[in-house]
């Protein structure tokens, strides 16, 4: 990305299928569905995991078509983000699209988390949240620009980044800060017909989440959405396969709340 961008270098038409997408945290949840969805479209996908190896493996078992991979990295290590972003490539035959997927999001309240535990769960989300973000779109936007002919990278965030998360702060400032990050991408790589785009999901129905989702709390949060439910998977997933679209070309910079109005902001 050290090219000079004052001439826009002319760019093809960027393909709605049979692309090469890499897709982190894939092993389950949001990330398992954006896979399929990929996979679904006649696209050949990566599929990272960091610590769930047996249900990444599921997450490529049910993966229509063939061609994917499966690939382990610590993205909280720039070595494992540079070495996934290298297999990647080897095994696609390189990058047209990018998803950041991949997050921890662990409860450490300031009222009644002692300080070593604050600041080990910072550190945590910020190297995995947004360095592993911002590494892992540089590397991918590097290979982008090298093959001349596009690409996507679309950010997994969150309402969070937005509505406040008063368990979970850390999570809630990398995801504002992931959304910052890909907006200043968009400007950055426009000229390489790159678009960057972030989606903000609020409450989906995850295996993570589960324990949430139980009893009076799982009602309450049913009941912040005018719709009376949570998210599925699938449509968050829907949503990251359009903005990874040749339509979604004009998108480039946006975030797009996918929270059935729970928050709305103007």
């Amino acid at each position: 990305m050290q090219a000079d961008q004052q001439e826009t270098p002319a760019v093809p038409p960027f393909p709605a299928t049979g692309r090469r997408v890499l897709v982190s945290g894939a092993s389950r949840g949001i990330g398992r569905a954006v896979a399929r969805a990929f996979a679904a479209n006649g696209d050949r996908v990566a599929v990272h995991w960091a610590s769930r190896r047996e249900d990444a493996e599921a997450t490529l078992a049910g993966l229509p078509g063939t061609g994917h991979v499966l690939l382990g990295a610590d993205l909280a290590d720039p070595d494992g983000a540079a070495r996934l972003a290298e297999e990647a490539t080897a095994a696609l035959g390189g990058i047209d699209v990018l998803v950041n997927n991949a997050a921890v999001n662990t409860a450490h309240p300031p009222a009644g988390t002692a300080y070593a535990d604050w600041t080990a769960a910072w550190r945590q989300h910020v190297f995995v949240n947004l360095l592993g973000t911002a590494n892992l779109s540089h590397l991918a936007a590097d290979r982008m620009i090298a093959q001349g002919t596009g690409g996507r990278i679309v950010n997994v965030g969150s309402r969070g980044a937005f509505r406040g998360e008063p368990d979970h702060p850390a999570y809630g400032a990398t995801k504002a800060a992931v959304h910052a990050l890909g907006q200043s991408l968009a400007v950055a790589l426009a000229p390489y017909g790159i678009a960057v785009t972030s989606v903000a999901p609020g409450f989906v129905e995850t295996d993570r989440v589960a324990h949430r989702l139980a009893g009076e709390q799982g009602a309450a949060i049913r009941a912040q959405s005018p719709f009376g439910r949570v998210a599925a998977p699938e449509e968050i997933a829907s949503a990251v396969l359009w903005l990874a679209s040749p339509e979604a070309l004009w998108a480039s910079g946006t975030v797009v709340d996918l929270n059935g109005a729970s928050h709305l902001r103007t």
